[in-house]
């Protein structure tokens, strides 16, 4: 990897600055590309965008930045999106800092800000030099996600199109899963919804299908399957609950979108459930009435002393094996079981050993 510093005024980078849906964000006369496919949305606070201007108008230092050098005499921008968006948009009129836009300053305090140098690095490599730095140099402030450095290696027509649908402000994936009351949690510009149904399609490995779609023109099957599953999702639960926003959908849509289930006799569980207070995560509600899996409930353990309680009663001796433990080296266990209408009290508890607990529980 090559690296060159170069000295460039805001004026020169803002000349030719346009931010177009359709075209992208350019500047330095159409040359640089602000915002190439593999960087996320504009995610600066107005503080942190005010602060660039401030510290631009007031002469001091900016960290570097870098750009891509292409062969074609072009450039993208590898790292500074933020800060360089910040001046763009700024200079363009789009905001002001204390009621005053750019064309309220006065000329000189134009011509501070205009002729202002940022440091820059160009940057000339393969592309995976490119992708191994692009990862190294944003390891401080706007931290990347996991799905933004996917985004930076698996760029193509394929991603173009999933960002349109799953990655900007108000973008179909985010309008369709909060039609109704929110089932996806997350932002959709710090790439948590494009993740999310990449992680339901394709169980958990989200890197395997962006390789395997990569050069696709387009992202219809994900789109059309993020469709079926919200659908399904709204035809099987009708009565919406703040708990169902972040339970893994996909993962109950692809096991279960093909059985017939009684869903009026789902709903009288649910109620149940929402009402027990041995049930610590409503969440997992809804997985559990599907898979019967109590993990998802994360039931409410005994206290520390309950468990003292129940040791002492039985002088430490597991009633299983009937060997004799110290406290430290035995579980709590409910005698009748949860699923079968044990509560999680006193009355209810036993101590095991945690071999004989866990041949109970089938751990």
């Amino acid at each position: 990897m090559k690296i060159n510093l170069h000295k460039i005024t805001v004026r020169e980078v803002f000349a030719g600055y346009k931010d177009s849906d359709e075209e992208g964000v350019v500047a330095y006369k159409g040359k640089l590309d602000i915002r190439p496919k593999y960087q996320r949305e504009f995610v600066y606070k107005p503080e942190q965008r005010n602060a660039v201007i401030k510290t631009v108008s007031h002469k001091f230092p900016l960290n570097v930045m870098y750009w891509i050098e292409n062969s074609s005499g072009s450039y993208e921008l590898l790292d500074g999106q933020q800060r360089t968006l910040s001046i763009c948009q700024y200079v363009n009129g789009d905001f002001s800092i204390h009621d005053r836009f750019f064309h309220n300053l006065t000329k000189e305090e134009q011509n501070l800000i205009l002729d202002y140098e940022l440091m820059i690095y160009f940057c000339d490599g393969t592309d995976k030099e490119r992708i191994d730095w692009f990862e190294v140099i944003n390891t401080a402030g706007e931290k990347l996600t996991p799905q933004e450095l996917l985004n930076a290696v698996y760029t193509g027509p394929w991603l173009s199109d999933a960002k349109l649908k799953f990655s900007k402000s108000n973008c179909a994936a985010y309008l369709l899963a909060s039609d109704g009351g929110q089932l996806v949690t997350g932002s959709p510009i710090r790439q948590e919804y494009l993740e999310t149904a990449l992680l339901w399609i394709n169980n958990g490995n989200v890197a395997d299908y962006m390789a395997k779609h990569q050069h696709n023109k387009n992202s219809d099957e994900l789109w059309q399957y993020f469709q079926n599953v919200i659908a399904w999702v709204r035809k099987m639960f009708v009565n919406y609950r703040r708990e169902m926003a972040g339970v893994n959908w996909g993962e109950l849509y692809n096991q279960f979108k093909d059985k017939k289930l009684d869903l009026k006799k789902l709903e009288k569980e649910i109620i149940k459930l929402m009402q027990d207070e041995d049930v610590t995560k409503k969440s997992g509600i809804y997985p559990y009435v599907l898979t019967r899996q109590e993990k998802y409930l994360s039931i409410r353990d005994f206290t520390p002393n309950q468990k003292r309680e129940a040791y002492e009663k039985q002088k430490g001796i597991c009633v299983k094996c009937r060997e004799h433990f110290e406290i430290g080296e035995m579980e709590a266990d409910h005698i009748t079981p949860w699923h079968e209408g044990g509560k999680t009290i006193s009355e209810n508890c036993q101590m095991l050993c945690k071999d004989c607990n866990r041949r109970k529980s089938g751990k």
